[in-house]
């Protein structure tokens, strides 16, 4: 089946969103993707791809073309939170459960996913109309390789300049997942390499320690090798398994049949 391409705002300017619809579904769950790129670009390889595996899977699947550098905070968090927010709003034209719907991230995208699921505090932009009523906190939390602390040696730089440019040392802390994390963070399953050489593994070692902390569930597995912004892993095969862990996962949780 098709995409379709909707605006999350009435303007037809606005950020888009991109459905992906499951020819089979098995389950009534939506699962929204954002790209990795170091909130400078996004990598088509972690949304497109990403997506069609969810409907593989049976699920629906939407991607989200939210804003990056020169675009600084809040803008990307505010696209992320319109697009929960859009879907829940038209779960019955989606044929989904608002009450399932899933953020999804890699690498920067995956700083966006978890601050998605952590950062409670009210954004410049919201409360624009009905559909920013709805919560934007999802049900679950998919981290492939996340950037989730934008302090100390364990950053990664280009990620927090970006997203944040001159008022970093002001807002890093704040914005960074492994620190803000609370007991209404959903259930989280992570994946990572152990030698990443980009985003090194203790972003979502801190990440998991915090959400175990807290009482959250959470999933994690740590592959001994592979490089960053691996995305499915098609060429290395011990890491590719990782989308079959994750289908497992989403069974496991009630999301697919």
């Amino acid at each position: 089946m098709k995409e379709e391409v909707f605006s999350l705002w009435d303007d037809p300017g606005s950020t888009k969103i991109r459905f992906f619809p499951a020819k089979n579904k098995r389950g009534d769950g939506a699962v929204v993707i954002f790209a990795g790129g170091g909130y400078y670009f996004r990598a088509p390889h972690e949304e497109t791809d990403y997506a069609r595996k969810m409907n593989e899977f049976g699920l629906n699947a939407f991607t989200v073309d939210y804003r990056v550098a020169p675009d600084r905070f809040p803008l990307p968090l505010l696209d992320a939170r319109r697009a929960v927010r859009f879907v829940r709003k038209n779960a019955a034209r989606f044929g989904i459960d608002p009450h399932k719907v899933a953020a999804m991230g890699s690498s920067a995208g995956g700083h966006l996913a978890a601050l998605l699921s952590t950062c409670r505090a009210p954004i410049d932009g919201e409360g624009v109309d009905e559909t920013d009523r709805l919560d934007f906190t999802p049900d679950a939390c998919i981290l492939c390789y996340p950037v989730t602390t934008l302090c100390e040696e364990h950053r990664h730089k280009k990620t927090a300049s970006n997203l944040l440019g001159e008022r970093e040392s002001e807002l890093a802390a704040a914005l960074s997942p492994d620190r803000i994390a609370d007991e209404r963070t959903p259930r989280t399953f992570i994946w990572h390499t152990a030698n990443d050489e980009l985003v090194p593994v203790k972003n979502s070692l801190l990440y998991a320690e915090r959400l175990t902390s807290l009482g959250v569930p959470v999933e994690m597995h740590v592959f001994p090798d592979g490089r960053h912004g691996l995305g499915l892993a098609e060429d290395n095969p011990h890491v590719a398994c990782w989308t079959e862990l994750l289908k497992k996962w989403l069974v496991l949780n009630g999301w697919l049949k």
